[in-house]
């Protein structure tokens, strides 16, 4: 193989193929034993019935020109979405590797050692030199949690059902957990439904705990709810519709250049949807800028005009 165990692995980018999910791309760095460094670009067709089997592959992702160690979850590389990046500099967090690359909910791993081995590297260092534990039988292991460690973590685990069960909402008699059937038919399509509402809303309308979905997101490459964002794309797209209205009445080039923004404020919310990893453009968040500082001044002239009446 083109890796060994005296070669060290400083870098890891996994992507998914968003046109079919089953084609994993992969990404390898190590330091050779005389310091050089050596990338291995690998890709594998991860099977939903079957075997996991990698393929020859031609170098795809390096062509793009781009820094494996910048990479980090929800980057997109043409075709290719990345699900997981590691980089040796940066000890690695065990929630955040997706469940589909852990070895020990991922059985299917083992038929494609040049990748377990990799993870099985990166879950090690998330776990610690102190906490590594690696029985005989298995290539995977598991990390050691002492009684203290495993008390808060329980802890945590009932104060957030106790979270949820003061929900409004939520039942007080907390029922079963949701079927794995269920949490399984999830689709990204059923997540972008209720983008437009907070995540623990979204969690009631579609019957999973608040942890489940958060899960489901790193499993789909959101790192984070998008909520925020289309709510203030919303506003700024209202806010824009208000200043169309006025400036219909007293210039109409003006008024085409804001119909102009609303129309690019709203294909960004679009794309947002389709792809909610995504963050805001940078002129968008310029003209955001300009919105609020327009309301302060508008507001502090209003308290201004408002003291001096009263007076």
């Amino acid at each position: 193989m083109e890796s060994s165990s005296a070669n060290l692995l400083t870098t890891l980018v996994i992507f998914e193929n968003t046109i079919n999910p089953e084609l994993i791309r992969t990404l390898h760095v190590y330091q050779l034993k005389d310091g050089k460094e050596k990338e291995v670009e690998r890709e594998f067709f991860f099977s939903r019935r079957g075997t996991y089997v990698e393929m020859g592959a031609s170098p795809i992702l390096r062509l793009q020109n781009f820094r494996p160690p910048e990479v980090v979850e929800g980057y997109v590389n043409g075709v290719w979405l990345c699900l997981f990046a590691f980089d040796i500099s940066h000890k690695p967090q065990l929630s955040s590797i997706p469940p589909l690359l852990l070895p020990s909910r991922n059985t299917k791993l083992k038929t494609i050692p040049t990748l377990a081995r990799d993870l099985q590297t990166v879950f090690e260092l998330s776990c610690g030199p102190e906490e590594k534990n690696v029985p005989q039988n298995s290539p995977y292991g598991m990390c050691r949690e002492d009684s203290n460690s495993h008390q808060s973590r329980r802890t945590a685990v009932l104060e957030n059902e106790h979270y949820e069960e003061s929900l409004p909402g939520v039942v007080e008699n907390k029922t079963k957990r949701t079927a794995t059937g269920h949490i399984s038919s999830i689709t990204l399509s059923d997540l972008v439904k209720y983008f437009d509402m907070p995540i623990i809303e979204a969690s009631r309308k579609l019957k999973v705990g608040l942890t489940v979905l958060k899960r489901k997101c790193r499993e789909f490459g959101i790192p984070r709810w998008p909520h925020r964002k289309i709510k203030s794309l919303d506003s700024l797209i209202h806010e824009v519709q208000e200043e169309a209205q006025h400036q219909q009445q007293e210039n109409k080039a003006a008024a085409m250049a804001v119909a102009s923004r609303q129309r690019i404020l709203e294909s960004e919310k679009e794309t947002i949807e389709r792809k909610p990893f995504m963050e805001i453009q940078s002129e968008t968040k310029r003209f955001r800028q300009d919105v609020f500082k327009r309301r302060h001044r508008a507001r502090a002239h209003e308290k201004q005009g408002s003291s001096v009446s009263s007076s």
